[in-house]
């Protein structure tokens, strides 16, 4: 047991959280003279590590989930998901999110097919909810900076409020509130089926080049922030607005991540970072939530394609969900971390 929980905290440690690279960064900054424990050398410190992490691992899980994506065409996906009725159908929708597209505004292309489909509503929203939150990718930089229970809480509650929102949305009966926007479909199923590996191997790296383009600005101003927060803030500000003594912590972390447009890749290094000063777990998270979700832009692209109503609905039970689980990761904060 003592050698499989080692060769654990090694992969956790040293292959995800590069704590190898930590140092050598630390050495190198040192031996040029920069103080890593002072405000410049440790944001410069700060800001090289998570960047260099982030674009690996970003990289190598792009280029694996590329891969798998490769398998899910949106065809088959419909084909999928319309084998699964109730509750089942909602929890294999967002099952099916964790590995398609990064961000909201890339998953709503889908949900207009799924929906154009005549795929029940709340299957549809299941994985509107559940692609730009949940995702292989953020699972395993989660785990890379806050460890496997953080990371493993962040996917089961990301997947829950899911699968809720859009039962919930169902049983409303809200279909009538979806625009019917008519998309080309093409049958793109039998085209994936007579890939070959190469053909999967080129498109997954055409696939990672395009995606990594994508979202490096998100990824460099996450980690901007991040250092800001981590080195220039005094613990003192985060503590007394996201700490445990502000009991609408949660709540102002999630309306303050709504109106900002990112991927995870490019909150976790702000996310990092708050918790560090002091911010508590649950906070952190809404955040994130809040920043993947609930985007103004995707809540504008989204508007195209329902009604208000709808969209009010949406957002009115994203945001509830996500400041309820805030609050129960702060109630399990000591726990997690």
């Amino acid at each position: 047991m003592d050698k499989i929980k080692s060769a654990f905290l090694f992969i956790q440690n040293e292959l995800l959280g590069m704590e190898w690279m930590n140092s050598l960064i630390e050495k190198l900054l040192t031996d040029i003279g920069l103080d890593v424990n002072g405000r410049i050398g440790g944001s410069i410190h700060f800001f090289l590590y998570d960047a260099i992490k982030i674009t690996v691992l970003l990289c190598v899980l792009i280029f694996v989930i590329s891969y798998i994506q490769s398998y899910f065409p949106p065809d088959r996906s419909r084909k999928i998901l319309g084998r699964f009725h109730g509750a089942g159908a909602n929890i294999v929708s967002a099952l099916l999110g964790t590995v398609t597209p990064f961000c909201s505004c890339s998953s709503i292309p889908l949900f207009i097919g799924f929906t154009n489909a005549g795929l029940p509503i709340g299957v549809t929203f299941s994985f509107l909810i559940s692609s730009p939150m949940v995702d292989l990718g953020s699972f395993v930089l989660l785990i890379s900076i806050f460890g496997v229970k953080v990371a493993a809480a962040y996917v089961v509650v990301g997947l829950v409020i899911a699968v809720a929102g859009g039962m919930l949305i169902e049983k409303l009966h809200m279909e009538r509130y979806v625009v019917n926007t008519a998309v080309h479909s093409d049958d793109s199923d039998s085209g994936s089926c007579a890939m070959t590996v190469k053909d999967r191997l080129r498109i997954s790296k055409e696939q990672m080049a395009e995606t990594f383009k994508s979202v490096l600005p998100y990824i460099v101003a996450g980690v901007g922030i991040g250092a800001a927060i981590h080195n220039w803030i005094p613990e003192s500000w985060i503590v007394s607005v996201l700490g445990s003594r502000n009991p609408l912590g949660v709540i102002l972390a999630t309306l303050a991540g709504t109106p900002m447009y990112a991927d995870v890749f490019g909150t976790i290094p702000v996310a990092e970072a708050l918790l560090d000063k002091g911010a508590q777990l649950g906070a952190v998270l809404a955040f994130m939530m809040a920043v993947t979700t609930l985007s103004l832009p995707s809540l504008i692209m989204l508007k195209k394609v329902v009604k208000t109503k709808l969209l009010v609905l949406f957002t009115a039970i994203c945001t509830a969900g996500i400041i309820i689980v805030g609050y129960i990761f702060n109630i399990f904060h000591t726990f997690l971390l």
